[in-house]
């Protein structure tokens, strides 16, 4: 059965109220709307990759009953060191455990993300890569950084579009993908599974974006 492509008229849903994600979406005009997902992100398993494409698959599912006959993209970014996971700090004690962990050393941020067509059915579930590799960060540094208040609610502590670029020394793989959302992938895979028939889309961007 063939589905309506993402279009105006036809929006992909996304299941997550994160900005930086709506951001992406928004910078390369594709049509899209927000619904929040309430799972709880414990993981699932051992392996980060796994747990990525679990609760990316888990938020989509759960937003699907109220949004049928849409595309909806879930998406889950996980900070690890070999099979230890970073998650969102609570607190700046927690914040500054994670940066001294992370301090002069290359950590994995792994996104998974998975489609739903407009019936329901998994439609595409992967995960992607991006290798971050850290400076040495001195105390006065993390301490400084964790008073501008950016670490919370970031996997892992930082974000890399905003102050916390100046402790990425270098990267290797997809930028976007660790700030929520890996966009070539993301973008190839949509068009794979008929959800977009091409891209970018033909003239100007709509106003609204």
């Amino acid at each position: 059965m063939a589905f309506p492509p993402i279009s105006e008229q036809y929006p992909l849903i996304l299941a997550s109220s994160s900005p930086r994600r709506m951001r992406l979406l928004t910078m390369i005009g594709l049509p899209f709307r927000s619904f929040t997902s309430n799972i709880t992100e414990k993981t699932f398993g051992c392996d980060p990759v796994q747990i990525s494409r679990t609760l990316a698959e888990k938020k989509a599912c759960q937003v699907y009953p109220g949004i049928r006959g849409s595309w909806i993209l879930g998406a889950d970014t996980i900070v690890a060191v070999n099979e230890k996971i970073l998650g969102k700090p609570e607190n700046a004690e927690a914040a500054k455990g994670m940066l001294s962990f992370l301090s002069g050393k290359e950590h994995r941020v792994i996104t998974g993300s998975c489609v739903l067509d407009p019936s329901g059915a998994v439609a595409h579930s992967d995960a992607v890569t991006t290798l971050v590799r850290f400076k040495k960060l001195k105390k006065e540094e993390i301490e400084a950084y964790i008073d501008t208040g950016e670490p919370y609610g970031k996997a892992g502590s930082y974000a890399i579009q905003g102050i916390g670029s100046f402790m990425v020394e270098g990267i290797s793989g997809s930028y976007t993908n660790v700030v929520g959302l890996p966009v070539c992938a993301l973008i190839r895979a949509l068009i794979s599974v008929g959800a977009l028939e091409a891209f970018p889309f033909q003239g100007p961007l709509p106003d609204n974006l």
